[in-house]
């Protein structure tokens, strides 16, 4: 057990010669994998985020226009609690999209109070292009690994994200 550094005659760590063996509290931080899983996804998201804006797109732009493609014509509603957005955002996001032409709302023939959005062809087309960038995005994040590490790194990210 190493001395207690506020007992008298106790010796104190020296910050200019720092112990390796305990490092110093941001030296910590740093090397946790919760704080490298963050760094490394912030830069990958700044990164597709980078590649989509070209088209118009931000990445909230693109997260609706996705599940709408998968699973339209959703309601405004289902929207908001598949994508945990506040519900003024996604109308925001909705009016861009479909100012662009790459939604539509209409009727939701189940329930006429409500609107139901669809992409539209052009909308399709678009996710397809924001595909493709996003995936460039990624080699360019995963460019230092080689294919065995890319492989191995998805794999234990994709059981880490497993609930």
């Amino acid at each position: 057990m190493s001395p207690d550094p506020r007992q008298p005659g106790a010796q104190r760590p020296d910050p200019q010669h720092p112990d390796p063996q305990h490092p110093g509290a941001l030296a910590h931080l740093q090397s946790l994998p919760s704080w490298l899983a963050g760094r490394v996804a912030a830069r990958g998201r700044a990164l597709v985020a980078e590649a989509i804006a070209t088209e118009g797109l931000k990445l909230q732009h693109y997260a609706v226009l996705a599940n709408v493609a998968d699973d339209g014509p959703l309601a405004q509603a289902d929207l908001v609690r598949r994508l945990g957005f506040d519900p003024k955002d996604v109308v925001l996001l909705l009016n861009h999209l479909e100012h662009e032409g790459l939604v539509v709302r209409e009727p939701d023939p189940r329930d006429r109070r409500k609107n139901a959005v669809t992409a539209t062809p052009e909308g399709r087309r678009l996710l397809h292009t924001c595909a493709r960038l996003a995936d460039r995005a990624n080699e360019h994040l995963l460019a230092p690994l080689d294919p065995a590490e890319r492989r191995t790194l998805l794999a234990l990210l994709t059981r880490l994200a497993q609930d």
